[in-house]
């Protein structure tokens, strides 16, 4: 999904109580647990390889939180977990822009360790994912991917090293835009050129075209048999055979409109391709268009034929959030980004004031279609997150002013706030901070297992968690 990854780096080229699961079984199940990487819903940006933006943990409900920020002087758009616990994100420093990953108490936030790494492309050095080793696996400019391991000295320090490099070759130079493992131990990685490779676990690299005039701006997810990706103008599904060579399995074009419309960074779909479903969690796959005047949600089963496609917000740059027959959009239409790509156009109409709004959309029981539920005009400033244990949605709303850029406003204000899922009603909010300090910019937040909601922002993580 590129608005986590995009916002970040262009924000720094311009400048429960535990609570009951009443909804227990309400949603799921979860995606299939990749044995290739960290728990499910804290081992990517978007917790999972299928991109699903659930969490299997419940968050800290509505009892009160005490939040503390952590300054890195860095955007972090990913923030992940492992099995012993510890926070790793990678961040993109404000001084130098370059790619820095950082280790972090998990019960303090504080800074354990940080690794610098080397400067690359807009989406070179952003996107990542821990592995089944807990390290935490990129691409650097030159196209070598990286696992990032933390390791304890005698002392009783911490030291982030590069414990393995690998090259992926020409195609992946300057960066990628996806990158996300399969059960075959496979790596796929999707470059802004359109490119689509696969490194094997043997070393080979084997790489896919698709079709000229079609770029990449958001990352690509991975189930078992399947990985699929978004291009300008269409979503794909693919595979790779027992060779590693990737293949395309269908592709299907989607209403990209007449131009980029504010809020978005390119023109085409702002969402990664999200699975989920009722039966294993990878029966449908959903993404959102661009289609002129209120968004589509789209949904399609594996085999590519269609469910639905319904109006449901004006524009996004968000993946949208979705398990069990329930798929969450976010409208970030109108959102004041500082900077844009240079091929991302004019958009139309050439400005907007964001406004906000969730919805909730329900593939119907017998899997024909899909229907409104519900709607919210909740300003999210972050792409939310779903607990499939509680219920809740945990997200960053604005109020105030935030039209200037980076809502740098001194009365753009931001709040902690959880949603019941079930009504789009907000439940408690919590106030953050105001202007740049805790400006998300539509990143994503992370709930660990203890139920701590850790926050990317333009300048740190902010950690929430259930006062004592």
């Amino acid at each position: 999904m590129r608005s986590r990854t995009a916002v970040a780096a262009l924000v720094l080229a311009a400048l429960t109580a535990a609570v009951t699961p009443a909804h227990a079984g309400t949603y799921g199940p979860l995606p299939p647990s990749n044995p290739y990487t960290a728990a499910t819903g804290t081992a990517t940006m978007h917790g999972d390889t299928a991109n699903s933006d659930t969490t299997p943990y419940a968050g800290t409900g509505t009892a009160p939180v005490t939040a503390a920020r952590t300054a890195l002087q860095s955007a972090c758009p990913t923030v992940t977990a492992g099995g012993d616990g510890l926070i790793v994100a990678l961040c993109t420093r404000i001084f130098g822009r370059n790619p820095v990953a950082v280790l972090l108490d998990p019960a303090t936030g504080g800074r354990l360790a940080t690794l610098d790494l080397p400067q690359g492309s807009l989406f070179g050095g952003v996107y990542a994912y821990l592995d089944q080793d807990d390290r935490l696996v990129t691409v650097d400019p030159d196209g070598n991917l990286l696992r990032v391991g933390h390791h304890r000295g005698a002392d009783g320090t911490w030291k982030l090293s590069v414990d393995a490099s690998l090259p992926l070759g020409e195609a992946a130079r300057g960066g990628v835009v996806g990158l996300s493992p399969d059960w075959r131990g496979n790596v796929w990685f999707a470059t802004p050129a359109g490119t689509v490779g696969v490194l094997t676990p043997a070393g080979d690299v084997h790489t896919l075209a698709l079709p000229a005039g079609e770029t990449v701006a958001n990352s690509l997810s991975t189930v078992p048999g399947q990985a699929a990706v978004t291009t300008s103008h269409a979503l794909y599904a693919l595979d790779a055979g027992p060779d590693g060579v990737p293949h395309i399995l269908w592709r299907r074009a989607y209403d990209r409109g007449t131009a980029r419309k504010p809020g978005q960074l390119s023109w085409g779909t702002g969402s990664t391709p999200v699975y989920f479903g009722p039966g294993d969690g990878t029966d449908y796959l959903a993404i959102t268009d661009n289609a002129d005047d209120e968004e589509n949600l789209v949904v399609r089963r594996r085999d590519g034929s269609e469910v639905c496609t319904l109006p449901v917000v004006d524009g996004t740059e968000d993946a949208v959030i979705a398990t069990g027959r329930s798929v969450f959009v976010t409208s970030t239409y109108g959102y004041p980004y500082p900077a844009l790509p240079d091929d991302a156009g004019p958009s139309r109409p050439a400005s907007a004031s964001f406004a906000g709004g969730l919805a909730r959309v329900d593939v119907d029981a017998d899997g024909q279609g899909c229907h409104l539920v519900w709607r919210s005009a909740a300003k999210s400033a972050a792409l939310p997150r779903l607990s499939v244990a509680d219920g809740r949605i945990y997200t960053v709303t604005v109020t105030g002013p935030t039209a200037s850029a980076l809502g740098t406003n001194t009365f753009a204000a931001y709040h902690y706030a959880v949603l019941d899922s079930d009504t789009g009603r907000t439940l408690t909010t919590r106030f953050l901070g105001l202007g740049l300090l805790y400006n998300p910019l539509e990143m994503t937040g992370t709930t660990t297992s203890d139920g701590t909601f850790w926050q990317g922002t333009t300048t740190g993580v902010v950690a929430v968690r259930r006062a004592s």
